[in-house]
């Protein structure tokens, strides 16, 4: 009888413990995101730039967990996004040469992506665009999150 207490208590503690685990994973990111940029730097952003593009929750590679919407402009300096992120760890910007929404569609064309930087804020960002950046060569923007490898979302801007 005590063997098989001792069983159920390591049990228990073992699932709490993966619960507070996965619980930190998903809450962390929410703890530690930046805030959102200001309204007038966005506005100003927008405002310049060259491309527009949307972020839609239902692509096929998003889910309830994974998902993005809202605005993304993208001009000579930055890509600016106004709208929401659903919170995650590691999250990616990348320009593609074509629309993605699936992950096995982000792998096969990783290759030939550009990447622009972390994405560190849920409600809306601005990401400066790497220097001599062709955005002509680029037809899409894709968040990803690596450490996962989950595709988020994405917006086709031309």
């Amino acid at each position: 009888m005590r063997r098989r207490a001792w069983l159920g208590l390591a049990a228990s503690h073992a699932a709490v413990a993966a619960a507070g685990f996965a619980g930190g994973i998903y809450v962390l990111p929410i703890l530690t995101a930046a805030p959102p940029p200001p309204a007038a730097e966005l506005a100003a952003l927008q405002q310049a730039a060259t491309y527009r593009g949307v972020f839609q929750r239902a692509l096929a590679g998003s889910d309830r967990l994974h998902w993005g919407e809202g605005e993304v402009a993208v001009g000579p300096a930055a890509v600016a996004h106004t709208g929401r992120l659903a919170p995650g760890p590691d999250y990616q910007l990348y320009l593609a040469p074509s629309f993605v929404d699936t992950e096995a569609a982000f792998l096969a064309l990783k290759p030939r992506m550009r990447h622009v930087g972390p994405v560190k804020g849920f409600d809306g960002f601005v990401l400066p665009l790497p220097a001599g950046i062709d955005l002509t060569a680029y037809d899409t923007v894709v968040v990803w999150c690596e450490s996962f490898g989950e595709f988020i979302t994405a917006a086709k801007y031309r």
